[in-house]
């Protein structure tokens, strides 16, 4: 637990999306609170503008004073920091108390009613709607993300009155060990973070380890499937679930059901083990959130929010920053953001772009993240990414690793069968500029992956945006 003679949390990679929501949270609760990152981000700005300091000086000397005392501070570190960080080395040489933050977040949430989602993707998406859900329902909840909740501009909610408390659980570096969930979710366990894991089966198995943790008389719920066997305690339940049930398949507990897609948006009936409740309306219509938020209202259900609270929080749902996030939509463009950065993920995305702009031609712009990752699916993004009609890659995103020799964007172009071609952000942004101002056919544009792709966003849905008008205008002075 944390020591009640800190006033003071200094956050080594404060920028990172699980790190700011735990600042956050210290800060909420009256701590001095200050931390360092690499380079400035629009949640470093976030953090400063609520009172936050930030440093991107890794340097002793750029440390505010406040929190040098060793005996009032708790410094928190996340997994990207490498060791040989000079603060991280001058804290433990100086005996202040390091932790991981999944260590924290654990001792934060042991004396609540954690609601954990875990999965090697869906895990934000799952875990923002289950959030939403119960936040604007009777129960309440407080909540750290792992993404910006566009319905409250926050990676964290805060609740006086509500002892629950929804949790994204992340795998990476087993991380998720150090929770103990009242209610846990596996939304997915496709191979991953073979770096820490080594191989799939050492991946799934550190599932099998996570389900062990649920407490006495709490609940573990599973995406219909899963290659994994739950270790859970004698007096957990266990319930499985689906987005569309197949024709031909077993009923899991909980499953959508007279799917419908009209006008842009989707509808389907939500199927619990004791009730139908019909014709709800998906806020964010992509296909793959059939399946989130039949995870997300399972674990609502299970908790008593009611029908008509379901209904209005599905219906009210408006999706997460760089979760499939539409910029810009007229007839000639789409410009789409989205975090995918394993091939299971680039799969839903694309099949969600087809399902709802079919006939457009759809470019991938796609930044590969981490060497290691790269490496081990490369095979896989490629099948994936096949499925556009045309590929653009930025170079690998390296994040806490060094390069690995024959591992490089250019490698992964040369397995992809659709046309392909590697490109700066610089460069990106001068073809989609080139693309605005000739003729052709309605397209849809997507930016994905995980590293620092996100920066070109407003820049591209200012030039996409005006693909119509400056194609007019274009037109008119022939």
């Amino acid at each position: 637990m944390i020591d009640t003679n800190v006033t003071s949390v200094f956050f080594l990679g404060i920028g990172g999306i699980g790190m700011s929501a735990i600042a956050r949270y210290f800060r909420s609760r009256g701590f001095q609170v200050a931390g360092y990152d690499r380079t400035p981000s629009p949640l470093t700005e976030g953090l400063e503008q609520e009172g936050i300091i930030v440093v991107f000086d890794d340097s002793v000397e750029s440390l505010p004073e406040k929190f040098r005392d060793k005996t009032h501070t708790l410094v928190v570190r996340t997994p990207a920091v490498p060791e040989s960080q000079r603060q991280l080395v001058w804290f433990r040489e100086n005996g202040f108390t390091v932790q991981k933050r999944a260590e924290v977040l654990g001792d934060i949430t042991r004396l609540m009613q954690a609601l954990c989602v875990a999965g090697t993707h869906g895990k934000t998406t799952t875990s923002t709607i289950l959030a939403h859900l119960l936040y604007q329902s009777d129960i309440n909840t407080n909540a750290f993300l792992g993404g910006i909740s566009n319905n409250y501009g926050t990676n964290l909610l805060l609740s006086e009155e509500s002892n629950y408390v929804v949790v994204e659980a992340d795998e990476y570096d087993r991380s998720f060990y150090h929770l103990s969930p009242y209610m846990a979710v596996i939304t997915s366990v496709d191979p991953d973070h073979l770096d820490i894991y080594g191989d799939a089966e050492g991946f799934r198995e550190g599932f099998e380890h996570f389900t062990s943790l649920v407490r006495k008389g709490g609940v573990l719920l599973m995406k219909q499937g899963l290659d994994i066997k739950p270790r859970t305690a004698a007096g957990v339940k266990t319930y499985t679930y689906c987005g569309l049930k197949a024709d031909d398949a077993p009923a899991p507990d909980f499953y959508a059901q007279n799917v419908v897609v009209k006008k842009g948006e989707i509808y389907f009936d939500f199927v619990t083990p004791l009730q139908t409740i019909a014709n709800m309306r998906l806020g964010v219509p992509v296909w793959v959130n059939i399946e989130n938020s039949v995870a997300a209202m399972a674990i609502a259900w299970l908790n008593g929010v009611k029908e008509s609270e379901l209904r209005i929080g599905l219906a009210s749902y408006s999706g997460v920053y760089r979760r499939f996030n539409i910029h810009v939509n007229n007839d000639k463009m789409v410009y789409i953001d989205d975090y995918a950065h394993h091939p299971t993920e680039i799969h839903n995305s694309i099949e969600s772009m087809r399902k709802l702009f079919a006939d457009r031609r759809l470019t991938v712009v796609f930044q590969p993240h981490l060497y290691t990752r790269t490496r081990d699916f490369a095979d896989g993004f490629a099948k994936e990414l096949s499925l556009a009609d045309e590929v653009i890659l930025l170079p690998i995103y390296p994040a806490r690793e060094e390069p690995i020799e024959g591992v490089s964007s250019q490698m992964l172009c040369e397995k992809i069968t659709t046309e392909c071609r590697l490109m700066s952000k610089e460069e990106l942004i001068k073809e989609m500029r080139r693309r605005v101002k000739s003729s052709g056919k309605a397209e849809v544009v997507a930016t994905v992956g995980a590293g620092d792709i996100d920066r070109l966003v407003p820049d591209l849905s200012r030039v996409l945006g005006r693909y119509e008008s400056e194609g007019a205008e274009l037109k008119s002075k022939k």
